[in-house]
């Protein structure tokens, strides 16, 4: 593996005659100030000891102190919540998916902007990493930058690879358009069951109504390779009036509630959260599903069958009509509420964690469950892409960073907060399932639904 050194990173990035600029050295201050930074807690251990040394690195080379509390994503929501509403809030918030915060708060000019740390990178940023640090202020009328990015995920399909050996199949038969690959396992499903594994199904697919990430990223894919990419606009209006996108979120919907009806989907599916599919893919309960970052082979590192010999992962195959099919992206990073009595301090650790060098160095002692927002950091580093270190790390990383890609809608306009929150395509699914609705009505129900939240919003 190859280290970067920090003067190959930024010169390479930014060309010599900014990198000073962006990468001047850090002086120990004399009057030592002090934020409070609460972080999202690692999905692997290695994520929480990067983030701890990242903190020590800032202190030792700024002389200010960072008051760090560790907690779960789902707590970390709720507290993060309840502060900014309250206005007894922290300096700086380090989340792993702030869109399901960032949208209304900033709406309410509840965050402090910083336009003037994110502007200094903005030429190393990847255009979906732009796209999902700005948001709309209601107050303001015109959008800024709320978050600091530092790294972001996609999703992968994550496969058992020997399952799909032992049923007589070879993964790399697989069709590379969206459905057909889908379908690609049923027969998989069948043959493992007429070899005594009659609790096998074929995929992780989450049709859930309970959420609050998975069903709705998983639509979005799936209205995506039926060409309804269209159904957000970076204009934040919503187009469920296009009769493509509503052909093809009704392609969508009977497509997924087919597999399920068909039994090729786990029952319990309806009622996943989002750790539940992860669980079920480690009991070998289905062959393959769709899933954010590469979380699900990270959790089993240590076992070092599963991780090298059996798991695979794999990226997109091409949307129906054969067109390449661009990957969902997220980015994660820190961002200050307004109220925050050391946003000095919190501006000057984003200022250090966004310098390629240190980003890279995190990222990597995080096992690169993240990817960086700084496309050049991989084309530069081979640790990235080097699958002799890593059997998944490279396709992972070629899907998310070197691929086509799109942003999350939800920085678009702060109504899809809602209507992922309401989790209308879940429902919409569970309509077509449980009620008896057909995927046409279920979708025209759904799109009435979203169509009267954004009618809520009005962008300038």
């Amino acid at each position: 593996m190859r280290n970067m050194s920090r003067r190959s990173v930024i010169a390479g990035s930014l060309g010599v005659a900014t990198a000073g600029t962006l990468s001047r050295p850090y002086i120990a201050n004399a009057a030592a100030a002090t934020a409070v930074v609460w972080q999202v807690q690692g999905f692997v251990p290695e994520e929480d000891a990067a983030f701890r040394k990242t903190v020590a690195d800032y202190e030792k080379a700024s002389g200010n102190k960072i008051d760090l509390s560790v907690m779960p994503f789902q707590a970390l929501n709720q507290k993060a919540i309840s502060a900014i509403t309250s206005g007894e809030v922290p300096d700086l918030i380090f989340h792993d998916a702030p869109a399901t915060i960032l949208p209304q708060n900033a709406w309410n000019d509840k965050l402090v902007d910083v336009s003037d740390i994110v502007e200094n990178y903005k030429s190393m940023l990847s255009e979906t990493a732009l796209l999902n640090s700005s948001y709309y202020n209601g107050a303001t009328k015109q959008r800024a930058f709320y978050l600091c990015p530092v790294k972001q995920a996609t999703s992968p399909f994550h496969i058992w690879g020997d399952l799909v050996t032992k049923a007589g199949f070879k993964l790399s038969d697989a069709p590379n358009t969206w459905d057909e690959f889908w379908s690609f396992f049923k027969p998989v499903q069948k043959e493992l069951r007429a070899k005594g594994m009659r609790k096998m199904y074929a995929m992780g697919l989450q049709i859930t109504t309970v959420g609050p990430n998975d069903g709705n990223g998983l639509f979005n894919y799936f209205l995506v390779a039926n060409g309804g990419q269209e159904i957000g606009t970076r204009d934040g209006k919503l187009h469920t009036d296009d009769p493509k996108v509503r052909e093809a979120a009704i392609r969508s919907v009977e497509f997924m509630t087919n597999c399920y009806k068909e039994g090729y989907v786990p029952p319990e599916a309806l009622t996943w959260n989002d750790a539940d599919d992860n669980n079920a893919y480690h009991e070998k309960l289905f062959v393959m599903d769709l899933d954010g970052t590469l979380s699900t082979e990270l959790a089993m590192i240590k076992n070092k069958k599963a991780y090298y010999e059996e798991a695979v992962v794999r990226g997109l195959p091409n949307r129906n009509d054969g067109s390449p099919m661009p990957c969902f992206l997220a980015a994660g990073g820190g961002f200050i509420p307004k109220g925050a009595k050391g946003v000095e301090v919190a501006k000057d650790f984003m200022k250090f964690f966004m310098q390629p060098q240190v980003m890279n160095e995190n990222l990597k002692n995080g096992l690169g469950r993240w990817v960086p927002v700084y496309p050049q950091i991989v084309k530069d580093d081979s640790w990235w892409t080097d699958t002799k270190d890593d059997p998944h790390r490279s396709p992972y990383v070629h899907e998310a960073v070197l691929g086509p890609t799109i942003a999350n809608y939800n920085g678009f306009n702060p109504a899809w907060g809602q209507v992922y929150a309401e989790q209308l395509w879940g429902n919409c699914h569970a309509d077509v399932i449980k009620n008896g609705m057909t995927p046409a009505a279920a979708v025209d129900k759904a799109f009435k639904r979203a169509e009267a939240i954004f009618a809520k919003f009005t962008l300038g």
